[in-house]
């Protein structure tokens, strides 16, 4: 079992991390946007432009987004490569609703569909996609390494995982101001906003559990993915990961 899959948002004894990740994401859906960019100063709008650019030279035809959540990453994707659809799946209901308003209003309703449904048991059969993105959800996977199988199931010989997920900084001062930041400041003003202090208070501390780069890295590899790699971005904020089947 990986390192950091039984972190629960809410802790609670009688409920699996996938309910409290349901909980959590239904919860804070009216504010997700609002929070991303005041939180990340915008920068999460360049880490999605930079990760799908990923994509350019595979042109692929048919997309699905894990862990879509409104649709950034999804919307994304159609901007800069324009593909034959992109299914944006999550778990949380309450965050696929705004995610269709989004699109509607741009009018990409037929090209992006999105769908309630969970990452760990896709509803897709064998090598369906050309491509599969993920922006900060692999962490919040209850069983990071069923996900990560059934990714695989889903995608094409030859396709491309493209993830974007938080990492920590190794290195002094981007360390140190990212670890202050993201236990004291981002946890007040999540609980400003959105009345709910511990879901970003289980942002710092999911970042912290995870496996990040080579570690994530090698997990890509156990569950059965190739040509991994992964590129740093912002100071080591976040980075972005490859890999094909």
């Amino acid at each position: 079992m990986l390192m950091g899959i039984d972190l629960k948002p809410y802790k609670k004894s009688d409920t699996t991390k996938k309910q409290e990740v349901t909980s959590m994401f239904d919860g804070i859906a009216p504010y997700y946007d609002f929070l991303n960019r005041l939180l990340s100063l915008g920068i999460d709008t360049i880490w999605r432009k930079k990760a799908i650019a990923m994509l350019k030279d595979d042109q692929p035809k048919q997309m699905l987004d894990i862990a879509t959540g409104t649709g950034d990453l999804a919307l994304e994707a159609y901007k800069q490569l324009k593909p034959d659809h992109i299914i944006g799946l999550d778990i949380s209901q309450q965050m696929l609703e705004f995610g269709k308003e989004k699109i509607s209003k741009k009018g990409l309703s037929d090209q992006i569909s999105m769908v309630h449904g969970d990452s760990e048991q896709l509803p897709y059969e064998k090598d369906r996609f050309d491509a599969i993105t993920a922006a900060f959800g692999v962490r919040n996977f209850e069983n990071v390494d069923k996900g990560l199988k059934e990714m695989l199931r889903v995608l094409k010989p030859g396709g491309k995982l493209v993830v974007l997920e938080f990492t920590r900084p190794k290195f002094f001062p981007f360390k140190q101001l990212f670890n202050f930041y993201f236990a004291n400041i981002l946890p007040w003003i999540g609980k400003k906003k959105s009345k709910d202090k511990g879901a970003y208070k289980y942002l710092y501390e999911s970042v912290q559990a995870f496996p990040d780069y080579d570690r994530f890295t090698d997990v890509l590899k156990h569950n059965g993915f190739r040509s991994t790699n992964w590129k740093s971005l912002s100071f080591g904020i976040c980075a972005i990961y490859t890999a094909k089947k």
